[in-house]
C-alpha cells in the first residue's frame, strides 16, 4: 500500500562563530495532495449534499414566478425578488435577520458537531470534490496520478492535463454565468452570450467568478481551508469537550504496528490500528487525524470510511475513527450518553435565538404592508399663496407598491380643520413599482395660527382596503 508522502524542510547552510557549518530550516515545502477514492457512509452524504446544493444553485434560477425569474437581486432595478417576496432597499433589515439567522445556525450546527458545514456544503469543499471526480475520471486513481505528475513531459501527459484542465474551465465558465444569473436575469443574459452582445461588467464579471472557481478547486483547494478561511480560525472558540468531531481512539488504536490478519494482536500487546495510512490517504486537507483534531480538519468523515473499511478487512470492531466527543471517547461513554449531553446550555441559547428570530423574521413579513409611502416637503418653497386667498404647500409623496400586481389608492389628510387636498386623490401603481405623486395641500389664509401645524396623510388601498399614515406638517407663513 502506498504511503503518504511527508512534507520536507528546505534548509540553507548559515555563518556560524563556530567553524562547522549549521543547518536551518526556512520553511515547510508544501506537497501536492493526490487524495485517495472511498467508498462508504460519509463519502455517500457527501455527494447527496453535492448534488443538492448544486441542484439548488443551478436550478432555482430557472425556475419562473409570475412571469419572472423566482430568485433574482436584481441590480437595475434595486429588487430583490424570493420567489412571491419583493424586497426593496428599504427593507435591508429583513436580509440583515436573514443574515444573521444564518450566522447563528451555523454557530449552532458547530457547537453540536463541529465543522459539518465545511465538509458537506461549503462550496470550496463541495467544487473541489467535483474537481477531483474529474480528475479520477480523466488521469485516473491515486497511483496513475502521481505516476503521471512524475513522468517527463510528453504527448501522453500533455493529453490529460488538457482534457482535465479544459472540462474544469468549462465547468468553472458555467458557475460564473450562473453566479450572473442571480443578479442579472438569466434568459436575457443567455441571449447576450449567443448574440456577442454580453456587456464589458458582465463579462468580467462571469470570468471572475469563473477564475475565482478555477483557482480554488483546482489548484489552492486544502489551502483555502488550511490558510484563507477565518472560520478554521475561529472555530476552537464554539468547540467544547461535548462537541462531535472526528476522533481516534488512541486507547485502542495503540500501540500501532503493521501486521497480516493471522497475528493475534491482544497476545502481542498491539493496538487495531495497523499504520496503513488509509485515513491520510483519503484526507482532502493531508492531515493524520491519529495525532488528535488539528484546525484543519473538515470533518468530512472520509478517514471514518477509510478505517472502517480496514476494520472490516481485518475483521476488528469498526469505530476505531468515528464521530464522538472528547468525553465520550475518554469516559467510554455510550452512544446515547453522548446524543444527551448535547443538549448543553450553549446549544439550547444558540437554538432558542434562532427560533426566536425565524419566528420573529416570519410575522414581520406576515403583516408587511402591500405599499408603502414615503412624504416629503417641497424643498423649494416653504408655501405660496394660491388663487381664492389660500395659503399652499408642496409635498412630494412616493408610493411604492410591493406586490406583484396593479393597485389603486385614495389619498386623504387629517389633523388640521379646514385643509384640503388641491390636486389629485386617486392614483393607481404599476406592479412592484414606484410612483412620485406631487400633492398641493389649501387652507384659507389667516385660518390658523402662523407657525408649522402637525398634519397626518392616509393612504388606502382601494382593492385590500389597507392603510398606511405618515407624518408631516404644515407651514403658515
Amino acid at each position: 500500500m502506498t504511503t503518504a508522502s511527508k512534507p520536507s524542510r528546505k534548509v540553507i547552510p548559515i555563518a556560524s562563530d563556530h567553524s562547522a557549518d549549521k543547518l536551518r530550516p526556512t520553511y515547510e515545502a508544501q506537497h501536492k495532495i493526490y487524495p485517495r477514492n472511498i467508498s462508504g457512509i460519509f463519502k455517500n452524504w457527501r455527494w447527496i449534499m453535492i448534488w443538492v446544493t448544486q441542484i439548488v444553485f443551478y436550478g432555482t434560477l430557472w425556475l419562473m414566478w409570475n412571469d419572472r425569474q423566482a430568485m433574482l437581486l436584481d441590480v437595475s432595478t434595486h429588487r430583490f425578488y424570493i420567489f412571491g417576496l419583493v424586497l426593496y432597499p428599504q427593507d435591508l433589515i429583513y436580509l440583515v435577520i436573514i443574515l444573521i439567522i444564518s450566522a447563528l445556525a451555523l454557530f449552532l450546527f458547530t457547537a453540536v458537531a463541529g465543522r459539518l458545514w465545511c465538509g458537506f456544503s461549503c462550496p470550496q469543499s463541495v467544487y473541489t470534490e467535483i474537481f477531483l471526480w474529474m480528475e479520477r475520471k480523466i488521469e485516473g486513481d491515486r497511483a496513475a496520478r502521481m505516476r503521471l505528475d512524475s513522468m517527463p513531459f510528453g504527448f501522453r501527459k500533455f493529453y490529460k492535463k488538457f482534457l482535465k484542465h479544459a472540462a474544469w474551465i468549462g465547468f468553472s465558465m458555467a458557475t460564473g454565468f450562473t453566479f450572473l444569473g442571480y443578479f442579472s436575469p438569466v434568459r436575457d443574459l443567455l441571449d447576450n452570450i449567443i448574440q456577442y452582445r454580453l456587456s464589458p461588467w458582465e463579462t468580467f464579471w462571469i470570468c471572475f467568478y469563473g477564475f475565482a472557481t478555477y483557482g480554488n478547486a483546482g489548484f489552492l483547494r486544502e489551502q483555502v481551508c488550511r490558510h484563507m478561511c477565518p472560520y478554521a480560525r475561529f472555530q476552537s472558540a464554539m468547540f467544547d469537550n461535548d462537541t462531535l468531531i472526528v476522533t481516534y481512539d488512541q486507547a485502542r488504536g495503540e500501540p500501532r504496528s503493521g501486521r497480516s490478519r493471522s497475528v493475534d494482536a491482544k497476545k502481542e500487546g498491539l493496538g487495531d490500528c495497523i499504520d496503513c495510512s488509509f485515513c491520510v490517504q483519503v484526507c482532502p486537507v493531508g492531515i493524520d487525524i491519529r495525532n488528535g483534531l488539528q484546525y484543519e480538519c473538515i470533518s468530512c468523515g472520509l478517514c471514518v470510511d477509510a478505517c472502517n473499511s480496514i476494520m472490516d478487512k481485518m475483521q476488528y470492531p469498526r469505530g476505531l475513527i468515528r464521530f464522538s466527543t472528547q468525553n465520550g471517547v475518554e469516559k467510554h461513554w455510550s452512544q446515547r450518553e453522548i446524543i444527551r449531553k448535547i443538549l448543553r446550555p450553549r446549544v439550547l441559547i444558540y437554538s432558542g435565538l434562532l427560533i426566536l428570530l425565524s419566528l420573529g423574521l416570519v410575522f414581520s413579513l406576515s403583516i408587511r404592508p402591500a405599499f408603502k409611502v414615503d412624504v416629503n416637503r417641497d424643498r423649494g418653497v416653504m408655501s405660496r399663496m394660491a388663487p381664492g386667498g389660500m395659503v399652499e404647500n408642496v409635498y412630494q409623496i412616493q408610493l411604492t407598491n410591493v406586490t406583484e400586481s396593479q393597485h389603486a389608492y385614495r389619498l386623504s389628510v387629517h389633523g388640521l380643520q379646514g385643509v384640503s387636498i388641491a390636486s389629485e386623490t386617486e392614483f393607481t401603481v404599476n406592479p412592484a413599482s414606484e410612483r412620485l405623486i406631487a400633492v398641493r395641500l389649501q387652507i384659507a389664509d389667516g385660518s390658523i395660527r402662523r407657525g408649522t401645524h402637525p398634519i397626518m396623510f392616509d393612504v388606502e388601498s382601494v382593492n385590500s382596503k389597507e392603510h398606511v399614515k405618515q407624518k408631516s406638517s404644515f407651514y403658515m407663513p
